[in-house]
């Protein structure tokens, strides 16, 4: 059921992967009228980033992961932070039916998916959620930026070209962050009788080469994950093809999809 992001990468990407914008959380918010008495399934939480927010404005956030480390770092969070509200559940979208008929018929208000639905059959998960929502829940898909090797800046290319070199492949998947795919969850929504809306922000990122390398390390899976005197190695040869600078400017665009029931 893991999918490789264990042990050191649940660490780095708790560290280095972006958390969402507060415009976006308050559209997520407003799409669904969250409350104190709703519950919310956040699917495929990983460290939290989209859990740990939700559980400020709902009765209860249940995160579900496949890995067990993630899970691990994600309610190390929720002490730190004071969040007695979330729970952490192993398992994947499989799980849901299952989730939901543990917390009770269309007792969920929100079930979100965050930098995920690209692992899962979405059109799968959007019909078996719809049966679990209460009225006027709903599912939330949200995009956190396009992958860091397949942006449009020198230092970027420079960073696929690096990275292909250095995993013997080619990078070409967007990991669910294309207007392609973007299009394919909108299309999903209304064909299965959802109301779909939605919004988008841009930000931009100021990134040292100390962020740059970490945030390419939490996305290589424990497989590929260089220690020792390879990680020194990475780090030189990414060094060398981003050059010296001392700051990467980072553009991420950052995409909500909504579809609520009636």
């Amino acid at each position: 059921m893991s999918r490789g992001f264990g042990g050191e990468v649940a660490e780095l990407y708790e560290r280095y992967r972006h958390g969402y914008p507060a415009e976006i959380l308050a559209a997520v918010v407003d799409a669904f009228a969250l409350d104190s008495r709703g519950v919310a399934v956040d699917l495929g939480c990983g460290t939290g980033q989209l859990a740990l927010p939700l559980a400020a404005v709902v009765g209860a956030v249940v995160g579900v992961d496949p890995e067990p480390d993630m899970l691990i770092v994600a309610r190390r969070a929720a002490e730190r932070l004071e969040v007695s509200n979330a729970s952490w559940v192993i398992g994947d979208d499989r799980d849901l039916l299952a989730l939901g008929r543990a917390l009770g018929d269309r007792s969920i208000a929100a079930v979100t998916i965050g930098q995920a639905a690209h692992w899962v059959d979405h059109r799968m998960l959007f019909d078996r959620a719809r049966g679990l929502l209460r009225r006027g829940g709903g599912v939330a898909i949200l995009t956190n930026g396009t992958p860091l090797w397949l942006q449009d800046s020198g230092w970027s290319r420079a960073l696929r070209s690096f990275l292909e070199r250095w995993l013997d492949c080619e990078l070409v998947d967007r990991c669910g962050t294309d207007n392609a795919a973007q299009q394919r969850y909108r299309e999903d929504l209304v064909a299965l009788g959802y109301e779909v809306g939605g919004v988008d922000c841009d930000w931009v990122a100021e990134l040292s080469f100390d962020q740059l390398l970490g945030g390419v390390l939490s996305a290589l899976g424990v497989e590929h994950l260089p220690a020792g005197q390879r990680r020194v190695a990475f780090a030189c040869g990414l060094r060398e093809a981003v050059g010296s600078a001392q700051s990467f400017t980072e553009p991420v665009h950052v995409a909500l999809i909504t579809g609520r029931v009636g």
